[in-house]
């Protein structure tokens, strides 16, 4: 008879106890190439650890991703630190994630994100501190090592934009043991001789070769400069902490010295241009003044006394013209109605109406007799004609009979 049979789950669930009795399976690093990653929707990270000799299944649960600090993907190098213990179900063991770091470079590199995200949060990045680069230079200073690529682009291109800006090099390490210190050093003498400018990097490289410009010691002396910095390290795809701290950004040293140093000839072409039109704006100038000044002579010509003088004697001349000629028309029109006027006198004239054979008669006194009834028989009259008179006396009166009819 068969004795001390065991279910599966009791020999599962035995295995997994024994992983959990042993210390170094509860806290181990695992390093290895990841394969099979797969980000579940539940926010757990399922993958593969395998090197030349064999492969382990792992998982990170949703609870620990705040230990990934970066993508991880398949073929990254990884170190993984947590524990192994039996999946009771299907009875395989696996590896439960806790932290998983980049194995080589990837721990650089995850000092490097690290040294950033403190330096960014103490607000060493901060736009507000940054220094304006000045536009136009006469001494530049140079951080890089006196012998390569970097030092010769820099020198070539600064001396072809403008030769007649000062270039300084402080000759750095710039890789390896005391690199830091010489780079710090090199921005501190070059502030002291208070150039206007400093260019701080280097050629292209690995992220070891790279990695003075990504110590706190480097960004530190390069924020705390009181002398604008232009970081060019590497190529334009390497990134640094020195290029974050610094003022400006150059993707290599040829276009930092490009950004530092302004090509004089086309300034002067500027000044040129600049000047030309100054010119063409004088000249302009000058013709307005010119016609502005001769039409206040002409206008002050036009008001001097002489001038207003002869203008007020012509209007005097004007105005007795025009009072002569209408004096002139009132004399033709009085003229004219004392004509009419003269021969209605003439034709009312008593000297007229004599000389046609009518007389005047009165008394005496000489008062005019034009009523028959005011005159009596024997009543001294005088008839006075166109030549002369004749004193007469009345011998008798006649009334007329329409005149009677009309007294009566």
């Amino acid at each position: 008879m068969i004795k001390n049979v065991y279910t599966v789950g009791q020999v599962n669930s035995y295995i997994k106890n024994m992983f959990t009795q042993d210390f170094m399976m509860n806290r181990i690093y695992v390093k290895g190439e990841v394969s099979n990653c797969k980000y579940h929707t539940s926010g757990h990270i399922y993958f593969t650890l395998k090197d030349e000799s064999g492969a382990l299944t792992a998982v990170m649960f949703a609870g620990n991703r705040k230990g990934l600090t970066f993508p991880m993907k398949n073929g990254d190098n990884v170190i993984v630190l947590g524990s192994i213990s039996v999946y009771e179900r299907d009875g395989k063991y696996q590896l439960y994630a806790k932290e998983i770091i980049l194995d080589g470079a990837g721990v650089l590199y995850q000092k490097f994100e690290a040294l950033k995200k403190e330096l960014e949060e103490m607000g060493m990045f901060a736009e507000e501190y940054k220094q304006p680069i000045p536009k136009y230079i006469k001494t530049l200073g140079i951080v890089t090592a006196p012998t390569g690529a970097a030092i010769r682009d820099i020198q070539n291109i600064s001396k072809r934009r403008n030769p007649y800006v000062q270039t300084i090099l402080y000759p750095a390490l710039v890789q390896g043991e005391g690199a830091v210190a010489s780079i710090v050093n090199g921005i501190h003498a070059l502030e002291q001789l208070k150039v206007d400018v400093i260019i701080v990097g280097r050629g292209g490289g690995s992220i070891e070769d790279l990695w003075a410009f990504n110590e706190e010691a480097v960004a530190r002396a390069i924020f705390e400069c009181s002398i604008p910095i232009i970081s060019a390290v590497g190529h334009e795809t390497d990134t640094t902490i020195a290029d974050f701290v610094a003022d400006l950004r150059a993707p290599t040293p040829s276009a930092a010295a490009e950004l530092a140093v302004y090509d004089w000839q086309e300034l002067a072409q500027q000044l040129l241009s600049v000047k030309m039109e100054l010119n063409r704006g004088m000249s302009d100038k000058l013709e307005q003044t010119e016609e502005r000044l001769k039409m206040y002579e002409r206008q002050l010509k036009l008001l001097t006394p002489q001038n207003r003088l002869n203008d007020k004697r012509q209007y005097a001349i004007d105005l007795e013209e025009k009072l002569h000629l209408y004096m002139q028309q009132k004399l033709r029109e009085k003229k004219h109605q004392i004509e009419l006027y003269a021969g209605q006198l003439e034709g009312m004239s008593p000297v007229k109406k004599l000389s046609q054979g009518y007389s005047y008669v009165s008394d005496e006194t000489g008062k005019a007799l034009s009523d028959v009834t005011k005159v009596k028989k024997d009543d001294k009259i005088i008839v006075h004609m166109l030549n002369g008179k004749v004193n007469a006396t009345v011998t008798e009166t006649e009334v007329f009979s329409w005149e009677k009819k009309n007294r009566h």
